[in-house]
């Protein structure tokens, strides 16, 4: 399943939403992605995580570890198809048991590969970098499916660290335009709304 294919696939399964959305950084999107639902769509959810894989299998890494929640079954699906160890970030640490904020086999200095659905600002990404590197773990990469082109790539790239994105907002506006899935009128919202929007930190 190639980047076009994938995108009309998650159109037809209802993950990509137009409307008026709430989003994590207080700003009203026309825009919904809920990769969420991809947990229901096997075949979906393994082309996910094959074409992020291709996207970074050349890069230096040691584990993977996806942003709670919704990146979790992508990592688990590109852990189980290409036999990497993963880790996971809790997004509570329980103050019982172990008490560990990350779950899984790894050693201090192993380089951990961020795996995230998509960015806006790329505050998640850092929420889930911060106590691998407590524990002595090195980040370099993320790979994230979409990026919203709202500022994540400069607020992460600004930080020391590599963002590889599947695709991006305009791309994915000219996929479902071009297919006939949106008209020209929500497409300028979207757009514009892009735009308007930048999120810097």
């Amino acid at each position: 399943m190639d980047k076009k294919e994938l995108i009309l696939k998650l159109a037809e399964i209802d993950a990509i939403k137009f409307g008026e959305f709430k989003l994590k950084t207080g700003s009203i999107s026309p825009i919904y992605l809920d990769l969420r639902v991809t947990v229901s769509y096997p075949d979906i959810l393994q082309a996910v995580g094959e074409i992020m894989w291709e996207e970074v299998k050349d890069l230096n890494f040691d584990v993977i570890c996806g942003v709670p929640y919704t990146a979790l079954p992508i990592a688990t699906a590109m852990s189980l198809a290409y036999n990497k160890p993963m880790v996971m970030r809790r997004k509570e640490v329980k103050d019982y048991g172990t008490k560990n904020a990350i779950e899984g086999a790894y050693e201090k200095g192993q380089n951990c590969l961020i795996i995230e659905d998509l960015v806006t600002s790329g505050s998640s990404v850092f929420e889930t970098i911060e106590p691998l590197e407590h524990e002595g773990m090195k980040v370099t990469d993320i790979v994230v499916l979409l990026d919203r082109e709202q500022g994540a790539q400069e607020n992460v790239s600004g930080k020391g660290y590599n963002l590889h994105s599947i695709f991006n907002m305009t791309y994915l506006l000219d996929v479902l335009r071009e297919a006939g899935k949106i008209e020209q009128e929500m497409y300028d919202k979207v757009k514009k709304y892009i735009e308007d929007n930048q999120v810097k930190k």
